[in-house]
């Protein structure tokens, strides 16, 4: 089972549950960055209120303007973004009873900050730490690593494929454009992903 995804900063649950479900994460970085998506930013919900949520964003570069694709992007101010990042959190959730060990946990986190400017790089990490909390035992690739060939469905088929998947989990927004006939040339099952509504692990785990 496949799954493929762009790199989100600290992804909402709907994805990260999609994610878990699958046995394959291809990571999709090679695809045009967008500012409006979640590939630079996440939105972080008061405690106290949870209808009035707040967007975390890390300033982000890109060198070939509005062509610039996720794995090109980079970190505007990698120090400034550590410290956004790191105090943002804190103030947001210090009250919360998870907040201490989930505070340790974001330690690898903000330590990438001073290795690497590639945006990607920490967004990747942020999910994979979540990830790793809810025990998903599967395997990341990288779109970047892999060759596919066309464009939209045809590649997403392709990479799925090159997993060996029988299974291509997509989200309701893949699911207006997805043409499931790419899939089929490849005897891989559309399958639409719901995010499960009660507590428990998702379908096909």
């Amino acid at each position: 089972m496949c799954a493929i995804h762009q790199p989100n900063l600290f992804p909402r649950l709907a994805t990260l549950a999609k994610l878990f479900t699958a046995d394959y994460w291809i990571v999709l970085d090679d695809v045009q960055f967008a500012r409006r998506d979640y590939q630079h930013r996440t939105r972080l919900a008061y405690l106290e209120e949870p209808r009035q949520p707040r967007w975390l964003s890390i300033a982000t570069h890109l060198p070939h303007g509005r062509s610039t694709s996720i794995r090109g992007a980079r970190l505007a101010d990698p120090a400034h973004c550590r410290r956004r990042v790191a105090q943002l959190l804190a103030d947001h959730y210090r009250r919360s009873t998870h907040w201490p060990p989930f505070g340790r946990r974001l330690e690898p986190l903000l330590a990438a900050f001073g290795g690497t400017d590639r945006l990607a790089d920490v967004t990747e990490l942020s999910t994979r730490l979540l990830l790793e909390e809810v025990g998903w035992p599967g395997r990341i690739l990288h779109s970047s690593d892999l060759l596919a060939r066309g464009a939209r469905s045809q590649r997403l088929a392709d990479l799925a494929w090159l997993t060996g998947a029988m299974t291509y989990l997509c989200g309701t927004g893949g699911m207006r454009y997805l043409d499931p006939a790419a899939f089929r040339v490849h005897s891989i099952q559309v399958v639409p992903f719901q995010t499960p509504t009660s507590g428990g692990q998702p379908p096909g785990r």
